[in-house]
């Protein structure tokens, strides 16, 4: 298991490195996809789905499309009426075909939408910022590296249970390492992006700040998931990424820290630099 997960770990970095780096319509539409995709695990492990993809999902899919389309190419006054039209176009759905879909199918679709394709749209629009291409990767910082070193500190000396009931095997000891392991990874990545970003705001002690910050709203993103799979009474949302299990399994705690950092960011003065 720890081999396959190591490896599906690894593939799953290269693809980042090589979308993100490309950035454009190639991160754009991996995006999408992967918006799309961990939209259908929600929505399987909530009912929406029901042995088939209905018009429901359908319309989902489209509205998120959508949705990526005005953050790529419109000014930010059209994201929230973007956001809005799901609305608009679910609730029509849901009185047109009265009563073929349950008030929780048609709350858990827009929530699907929100909660995964919104905010993992943050990190294109992360990317896109002056200096993107080096700021990105705070949010994986942030969430990736919190996991690695709360796991690996849990694993070595964890003994208090942060969350007996909803997720058992995590520790305070591992919460603690995880902050304090993505906050010196942000400081660590200061002093090596330094000469590339010269921007006298971006220090390590800011980078530091920032990933600690974010390492504490990336927990609370993995518990979230874990807590929508407990009452679900599943294990994984997928079986997409070997050892892993579906994207948000692995993505859970990037769907908080996306939108966190795009913002802690934009407060930077001259953000990214040159």
């Amino acid at each position: 298991m720890f081999k396959t997960r190591l490896i599906s770990g690894i593939v799953l970095v290269i693809l980042a490195l090589a979308t993100i780096i490309c950035s454009g319509p190639v991160l754009l539409v991996t995006l999408i996809g992967v918006s799309c995709i961990g939209m259908q695990e929600l929505y399987r492990a909530a009912g929406v789905h029901e042995g088939k993809t209905n018009g429901l999902e359908i319309a989902s899919y489209l509205e998120i499309v959508i949705y990526y389309l005005a953050v790529a190419y419109l000014p930010v006054s059209y994201h929230l009426p973007a956001v809005i039209l799901g609305v608009l176009v679910m609730m029509s759905i849901f009185v047109f075909t009265y009563p073929k879909y349950q008030n929780k199918q048609i709350m858990t679709a827009f929530f699907g939408m929100v909660y995964v394709g919104v905010m993992l749209s943050y990190i294109y629009q992360t990317r896109v910022l002056p200096g993107g291409a080096f700021l990105v990767w705070l949010i994986f910082l942030c969430s990736w590296g919190c996991d690695t070193c709360a796991y690996c500190v849990g694993v070595l000396i964890g003994k208090h249970k942060m969350a007996p009931v909803l997720s058992p095997k995590k520790s305070i000891e591992g919460a603690v390492g995880g902050v304090v392991g993505a906050a010196l990874l942000g400081a660590i990545y200061a002093v090596a992006t330094g000469s590339y970003n010269p921007n006298p705001a971006h220090t390590p002690l800011i980078y530091a700040i920032i990933c600690g910050v974010g390492a504490q709203v990336s927990m609370v993103g993995d518990l979230a998931a874990s807590a929508i799979k407990r009452q679900e009474n599943i294990k994984d949302y997928g079986t997409l990424i070997p050892g892993h299990g579906g994207i948000l399994d692995r993505f859970d705690s990037v769907i908080f820290c996306a939108p966190l950092i795009e913002l802690l960011l934009r407060f930077l003065p001259a953000v990214g630099g040159a």
